[in-house]
């Protein structure tokens, strides 16, 4: 599993223009399964995203098209961790983490 850290490397004037962009762009991957949570880190221009297990390359892959990054407005920084415990509430993560 990973945590993928977004940190606004722009003014977040600019950043406002892609958000809703960034927006789709968050809605297509929670629909094809890869992304489980986001939301705001601890600052005003972070962002955090938890995945699904995969293959760190289909990441990176995803992460570089995100519009932020395309237009250079943000950059990610990666986590990887092997999840060795869950809640019941995420039994998906359970048996994905069981395969």
């Amino acid at each position: 599993m990973y945590i993928a850290l977004l940190a606004y490397t722009a003014p977040r004037n600019e950043v406002d223009y892609a958000l809703a962009e960034h927006a789709e762009w968050l809605r297509t991957h929670f629909s094809r399964g890869l992304f489980l949570v986001s939301g705001k880190g601890d600052t005003e221009h972070d962002q955090v995203i938890l995945t699904r297990p995969c293959v760190r390359g289909k990441l990176d892959a995803v992460l570089a098209t995100d519009p932020l990054v395309v237009q250079h407005l943000a950059h990610y920084t990666v986590i990887e961790f092997s999840a060795t415990r869950t809640a019941h509430e995420f039994h998906a993560i359970n048996e994905a983490l069981a395969s």
